[in-house]
């Protein structure tokens, strides 16, 4: 009976303990998972108004409804999510609302609020991955879907590996005739620069098929146009990897239009 007592006694206290050491692993569990908050800049230095558009990974929220107007040297800020967070960023150009429909010439989703829908090419993408791992945060410029306006990203107050990336040359001034998407509208201005892909639809220049993989995917003649003017820039699906960068909590990622 002793033993059974002595038994009992102890479960008691053990349990006594681990019910007043519980909060303190939870609010050490916490502060050791908890991400820095991140603000997203997203700044207009284009002298004309610019439709920025945001669509999240699969299983990922909506962010600024995905997409707003951006009037020339203007700015907006807002929150990333305090998760995990994958998804891109581009700019939609010359927009108009035409017969009952919002449509622009370039990166366009079909409406104002992108809601979550991709945009057309061409146009020069943003790409993130924010609080993955020990609160990293993953970025890059891609070319890969062409080209619509100059684009960097700057990551600010954050650790270890953290460039400004991005393509700031204006590629529509020197785009290749075979690359050039004229204004819908009937200008006949350059206001696009296709990939490769975009422009022949070939397995080759798209990387597909046969030749979607790191040893079938190379380089073309195309994409060494984007990567001579921007090489600090991805432009073919297989890419060289490290141009994706990791980022130790930054508190700011700016994307800025026509740096």
């Amino acid at each position: 009976m002793a033993t059974l007592s002595s038994s009992h006694h102890f479960n008691n206290i053990a349990l006594l303990l681990l019910l007043l050491l519980v909060p303190s692993i939870v609010s050490l569990l916490s502060v050791a998972t908890a991400t820095t908050p991140l603000t997203i800049t997203v700044v207009n230095n284009c002298n004309f108004t610019v439709w920025p558009a945001i669509q999240p990974n699969a299983g990922h929220e909506v962010l600024e409804r995905g997409g707003f107007a951006l009037t020339t040297l203007t700015h907006r800020s807002f929150q990333a999510p305090p998760h995990h967070w994958t998804g891109r960023i581009w700019a939609r150009t010359s927009c108009v609302y035409a017969h009952g429909r919002f449509a622009c010439a370039t990166g366009d989703c079909g409406r104002m609020e992108c809601g979550g829908a991709g945009g057309k090419a061409p146009a020069s993408l943003a790409q993130f991955s924010f609080h993955h791992a020990d609160d990293l945060s993953s970025y890059g410029v891609s070319l890969v879907d062409g080209f619509n306006v100059p684009m960097t990203v700057t990551p600010h107050e954050g650790k270890g590996e953290c460039p400004v990336v991005g393509c700031r040359a204006n590629l529509l001034a020197t785009c290749p005739a075979a690359l050039q998407m004229k204004d819908p509208h009937g200008s006949g201005a350059v206001v696009g620069c296709k990939s490769g892909c975009e422009a022949f639809g070939t397995d080759k220049l798209c990387c597909r098929n046969h030749y979607n993989s790191p040893q079938t995917c190379r380089a073309s003649t195309y994409s060494e146009f984007f990567k001579h003017a921007c090489p600090a820039t991805v432009t073919y699906a297989h890419d060289t990897p490290s141009l994706t960068h990791n980022c130790a909590s930054p508190r700011e990622m700016k994307i800025i239009f026509c740096h």
